[in-house]
């Protein structure tokens, strides 16, 4: 698996690519044909700080983003986003005049959780979420409930790779889309031609990688 796999570059910058990797990877939620990887966007430094850079230009300056919400170990990438939008002078009405930055704790069925410590950085906050990928929609779906279970406000959806351009009438800015890979596929578990192919299943994959079966 770690030899074959496709190299896609950003259409946006040089410095940004993914690595693809044809097969049968099942999710939390489907199971899909190409497992996207994005250990290089997250973890190093020029890449992450170049992944954020693209990200801030679509968001003008007459937006208000208090918090950014990292899903699926978009810490790094959040961290320089954050740095990027107050650089090009988005608000923020938080009193030290800066943007939180924070990874909500999921509970074992999967619910998004804030801790009586940090709930703060979203009740009566301008939060965007940012995640490593948006394809069923369903871990957005949980995010949007949580964020507006704590009394947040959606500022906007960033995702690195993202099938929908939008849920429930949010546009969602992404760095790679569906455009990038057309071929990528995912089926719900009980309709997923590979198993009814009998192809075996590869990995176990999720926003943070894959474990091989």
């Amino acid at each position: 698996m770690d030899e074959n796999y496709i190299k896609i570059r950003s259409k946006h910058s040089t410095e940004s690519f993914l690595r693809v990797f044809p097969g049968h990877f099942v999710t939390n939620h489907s199971h899909v044909n190409y497992y996207v990887d994005m250990t290089a966007l997250k973890a190093r430094m020029k890449e992450a700080q170049n992944a954020a850079k693209t990200i801030a230009s679509y968001y003008t300056m007459n937006q208000v983003v208090d918090t950014i919400i990292c899903m699926d170990g978009t810490e790094v990438i959040g961290a320089f986003l954050a740095e990027e939008l107050q650089n090009s002078g988005i608000r923020n009405v938080n009193a030290h005049n800066t943007i939180y930055v924070v990874s909500p704790e999921t509970d074992s069925s999967g619910r998004i959780v804030f801790r009586d410590n940090n709930k703060f950085m979203v009740e009566n906050r301008n939060v965007m979420i940012l995640l490593a990928t948006a394809t069923t929609g369903i871990t957005l779906e949980r995010s949007l409930t949580c964020i507006k279970y704590y009394g947040g406000k959606i500022a906007g959806i960033s995702a690195l790779y993202s099938v929908p351009n939008k849920i429930f009438g949010y546009p969602i800015v992404s760095l790679f889309s569906q455009a990038d890979l057309p071929q990528y596929k995912t089926y719900p578990f009980d309709k997923c031609p590979l198993c009814q192919q009998g192809v075996r299943i590869d990995a176990m994959v999720n926003g943070y990688g894959y474990s091989k079966i």
